[in-house]
């Protein structure tokens, strides 16, 4: 391919990104009416005598061979090229002061050459002790991507893992969309056995079933992020940057499309006791955190609702998880629950209509 038709091609793939990013400030990124992630169909049992001390609560984890303050994940996010330089600034340098992990937006861009996105080793030097993500999407497996590019985007971030997002979804609804899956988790596996960091699947919203997360487990892969329906919905996204009405009529029908966040990790733990998993999809507090790391999930993940926050800056990054964390430290005290295992085997009840009592047998 001749260097201008790479650098055509790279344009409009950033401008997309950009318009992704705005859509999803602007709120219209918004699943169906009616889908939701489920955890409110989930409540813990209040434990009105804890007999722990709230300042002693630990919710510090392992991931990726790293400790963590607590079990948070930034989730993949970007944009063009100058929004996501400032955006990924800000996440490193939060992330590292919170401790917790980040996981970058698709590194395509970055991986052929046009644009680094600030997506280059400056974001392991703002951030050098915290787990961080690489990225790109299972499509590109299909389209020549391989061990060199995969090498290629763990190493130009100083990644300790790397995600292969699925999004057949939006790459369906999309004008542009990739659309030849075929093979991949043949091409995962692949990559799995030759990889030097460990591999983390992950949806964009419509959520994993338990049967596949076995699959791609059982092919190598060692960290599931579930990313269930009930937060951003992609198909929602590309309904507003259709180009005709019949575009958006086609991606607008399937906004409320998949498994919501809270059946998807009860499945996927089912299916995968060996697992990694990270909950993430619609997450909103420090609540839907713990009964996230409850119903099954190791960490849990976060990206449309801190996003406004990473658009303006560090600080603001630092306060908005600040809410979270303490709400999820309340959320153990007040479960009687000193540490994240604790919480792990806490009392849960599920309120009419939700799902059958067997799912909390532990």
């Amino acid at each position: 391919m001749s260097c201008k038709c790479r650098e055509w091609e790279a344009a409009l793939l950033t401008d997309r990104k950009n318009q992704h990013l705005q859509l999803v400030l602007e709120g219209k990124g918004a699943a169906a009416p009616g889908i939701s992630t489920g955890f409110e169909r989930f409540a813990f049992e209040h434990i009105a005598l804890p007999e722990i001390s709230l300042e002693d609560v630990d919710i510090g984890t392992h991931f990726l061979g790293k400790r963590m303050s607590a079990p948070l994940l930034v989730s993949s996010m970007t944009g063009g090229p100058a929004r996501a330089a400032a955006i990924n600034a800000n996440l490193a340098e939060a992330c590292e002061a919170l401790g917790i992990a980040l996981a970058v937006g698709s590194q395509r861009v970055a991986i052929e050459g046009a644009s680094a996105s600030g997506l280059g080793l400056d974001l392991r030097q703002r951030a050098p002790t915290i787990p961080i993500l690489a990225n790109f999407g299972a499509a590109q497996l299909n389209l020549g991507y391989g061990p060199d590019e995969a090498r290629r985007a763990v190493e130009m971030i100083g990644a300790d893992a790397l995600i292969i997002h699925l999004n057949p979804l939006q790459e369906a609804v999309q004008p542009e969309g990739d659309r030849d899956w075929r093979g991949l988790l043949m091409r995962i596996e692949a990559l799995a056995r030759v990889l030097e960091v460990p591999i983390a699947a992950k949806e964009v919203g419509s959520g994993i079933t338990g049967a596949l997360a076995r699959r791609l487990v059982d092919c190598g892969v060692a960290v599931i992020d579930v990313a269930g329906a009930g937060g951003t919905s992609w198909a929602a996204v590309e309904a507003g940057r259709a180009r005709n009405p019949s575009e958006a009529a086609i991606a607008s029908a399937f906004a409320g499309w998949g498994q919501s966040t809270s059946d998807a990790i009860l499945s996927v733990r089912e299916a995968c006791s060996d697992a990694v998993i990270v909950g993430s999809g619609g997450i909103r507090d420090g609540i839907d955190v713990a009964k996230a790391i409850r119903l099954g999930a190791d960490i849990a993940g976060q990206a449309a609702g801190v996003l406004a926050a990473a658009n303006t800056s560090p600080e603001a990054i630092v306060e908005h998880f600040g809410i979270v964390i303490a709400q999820l430290r309340i959320a153990c005290f007040c479960t009687g629950s000193a540490d994240l295992s604790a919480l792990r085997r806490a009392p849960i009840h599920r309120v009419p209509s939700a799902l059958p009592e067997s799912l909390f047998a532990r």
